[in-house]
Formats: structure tokens, C-alpha cells, sequence
């Protein structure tokens, strides 16, 4: 199996996404960390699963993710693998900057960005200390096309993954990002018109269907794995062909 022996962290791990990583992680051997404010819904999640523990974890909060760092080298020995999941997506970030309150997108900055620069440092050590490793970060289309709260966040997202994968290299940590597109996930669904929804895979993807779950998994399966060993500092797109239909 492809991360036999390995050891994941990933934010967000309790639903959505996180939890399909989880799954396909396992699946494939490793050892999972799951990080999520929702400790409840994480263990659940961990129940699952093999060789799988739940953590409370807010993100913004520096304390708290040096602490489930700290957890997870405990149970598991170190960390191979961190994937930064955890991230603010509802539709009212999508507004623009003078319709939100300056808390609001704080907040947003928050989970989204500082985030991922707390996860990320966090690890470092105990990826550095087995000898490298590899982050994986999760960006959005909406980086690339949008100017909104959530987009600049997203396309922060991208800025951090090639400073990362810079600052880390001398510890052998690979750092990459996904930017998925349009996904069949009961949120983006839920949030948007299907009207709207019709007319991106219609007439602004060149694959003329919705992403799935399993369109992600597979490139994080992936850049996560040796397969992807010469790959670092890159973001890549799954999202059928967006935005390259115009």
C-alpha cells in the first residue's frame, strides 16, 4: 500500500473532503490525525476508520495547533504527511469586500490563511525529524477568476504554497496546493442556483459534467504519494477544463 507506515494530519478531516481523504488514506495504510472544531463530528469520523484519532482543532488558534502536532507525534511517532483542508466556503464570503464586516472577514483570513501558515509550521519539525514529507494544501478555482474575500484567500492559498515549498525544501518537504473547480458536494450544491450551476459545467468547462469527490481524492492520492517526488510549488487545477473554455 502506497502510505504504509506513514502518519497524515489533515485540518477539516471531520466531513466533506477532509473525511474523504481520511478514508482514502487509510485505505492505502496510513495513520490518521483528524483535525477539526468539531471534535464530536471528528470522532465519529475516526471511528470509521483504522489507526484513526480525532483532535479538537481551530486553525486560527496557534496554540491549539502546536498542541494537536503535539497529539499526533505522541500517538503516532511523527508526521508524514499534512494536508490543509480546514477552510471558511460559504456564499456570503463571496460578497464583496465593503458588504462584509471587518470581523467577518478577518475571521475568514483567519481559518483560510493563517491557517494553513499554523498547520504548516506546526509540523515542520516532526516531518523534518523523519526525514521530509509532504503538505497539501487546498486552494479553489475561484482564486484565478474571482475578486472577492474568499477568492483572495484562495489565491493567498497558492502564494503560500510556493513560499512554503521555497522555505521547506532543505527538509525535504514537499509542499503543493489543488484548486478544485465545481464539485457534486452537498455544500456547493446547497449554495448555489442551479441555474448557475448549469450554465459553468455548460458553458465554461470543457468537461461538461460536475467534479466529484473522487476527481480530488485522486490528486491528492497522488502529489501525497512518492509518485509525485519531483513535483513541489505547484497548484493543480481539477476542474474540467475551467477556466479555459472562453
Amino acid at each position: 500500500m502506497r502510505f504504509d507506515g506513514r502518519t497524515a494530519v489533515i485540518t477539516g478531516g471531520a466531513i466533506g473532503f477532509g473525511r474523504a481523504f481520511a478514508r482514502a488514506l487509510t485505505a492505502e495504510g496510513a495513520r490518521v490525525a483528524i483535525l477539526d472544531v468539531d471534535v464530536d463530528m471528528a470522532e465519529r469520523t475516526a471511528a470509521e476508520l483504522d489507526s484513526a484519532i480525532a483532535v479538537r482543532c481551530d486553525v486560527a488558534d496557534e496554540d491549539q495547533v502546536t498542541a494537536a502536532a503535539a497529539a499526533t507525534v505522541d500517538r503516532f511517532g511523527g508526521i508524514d504527511i499534512l494536508i490543509n483542508n480546514a477552510g471558511l466556503h460559504l456564499t456570503k464570503y463571496n460578497q464583496p469586500f465593503g458588504v462584509l464586516s471587518r470581523s467577518e472577514i478577518r475571521s475568514l483570513f483567519d481559518v483560510n490563511v493563517m491557517g494553513v501558515i499554523n498547520t504548516t509550521l506546526a509540523c515542520r519539525d516532526a516531518m523534518r525529524d523523519r526525514g521530509g514529507g509532504v503538505v497539501l494544501n487546498i486552494s479553489s478555482m475561484a482564486g484565478y477568476m474571482s475578486a472577492t474575500p474568499y477568492a483572495v484567500s484562495k489565491l493567498t492559498v497558492r502564494g503560500l504554497t510556493v513560499a512554503f515549498a521555497t522555505e521547506l525544501a532543505p527538509d525535504r518537504i514537499r509542499v503543493n496546493a489543488i484548486a478544485p473547480g465545481l464539485m457534486n458536494t452537498e455544500n456547493a450544491l446547497a449554495d448555489l442556483p442551479r441555474p448557475m450551476i448549469d450554465e459553468f459545467v455548460y458553458e465554461r468547462q470543457l468537461i461538461n459534467r460536475l467534479g466529484t469527490m473522487d476527481d480530488v481524492v485522486s490528486a491528492m492520492l497522488f502529489l501525497c504519494s512518492d509518485e509525485a517526488s519531483f513535483i513541489t510549488g505547484e497548484t493543480l487545477k481539477v476542474s474540467g477544463g475551467y477556466p479555459l473554455n472562453f
